[in-house]
């Protein structure tokens, strides 16, 4: 991910992190909810933002790794969500070093939102990266933006195809595919849909 783009996520905080914690954890991730871990589990919330969903899923006892480039995320993150139960990694795909230097693998790997924001080589770096950080068995879920992005924070366009092929070279198998609207309003309105996988790790 691009020193640009985040860049462009510090200049807008003060204004996205309100909105980011406005929005339901349950009603995002209703589409993949039969994907998400039932049994305390060691998650990994890859672009955790403001630790919104890292703490939705702390509260349900699970050990959360929030990894989050943005600074003023993290601060806002700590402070809003202060809990045993997550630890905050400053850290980016695709190569996710610092994450990956922990020595740790992960039950559930969530990549909410982030996907736009990665070229296609990057994407073909990052798959193989998360599969080594997946459990033997375990899930991932990604979104894949389909609509634009603000203009200091850019998009590239993603094909769901690409990703599962790349994501099969890297070890995963597809177990879940399907296309939801966006839970903004305004990005409903602007065209923003989302299409999301569950990968199995093999």
């Amino acid at each position: 991910m691009s020193r640009a783009i985040l860049d462009g996520y510090e200049a807008a905080a003060a204004g996205l992190v309100e909105a980011f914690e406005a929005i339901s954890s349950a009603a995002l991730f209703a589409p993949v909810r039969h994907l998400l871990p039932t049994l305390p589990s060691r998650v990994a919330d890859i672009g955790a933002g403001t630790g919104r969903d890292a703490a939705w899923f702390a509260d349900q006892g699970h050990g959360v790794v929030a990894v989050e480039p943005v600074s003023a995320f993290r601060r806002a993150g700590r402070e809003r969500h202060a809990s045993p139960r997550i630890a905050w990694v400053d850290d980016r795909l695709p190569r996710l070093d610092r994450l990956a230097a922990r020595r740790e693998t992960f039950d559930f790997i969530v990549l909410s939102a982030v996907w736009q924001h990665l070229r296609d080589a990057e994407r073909r770096v990052a798959l193989p990266r998360l599969r080594g950080l997946s459990r033997r068995g375990g899930t991932m879920i990604l979104s894949i933006r389909t609509g634009p992005g603000a203009p200091d924070r850019k998009v590239y366009p993603a094909r769901a195809a690409d990703t599962l092929a790349w994501a099969e070279e890297a070890g995963f198998r597809c177990v879940f595919a399907a296309d939801a609207p966006s839970v903004q309003e305004a990005n409903r309105a602007a065209g923003v849909s989302w299409t999301w996988l569950g990968l199995e790790a093999v």
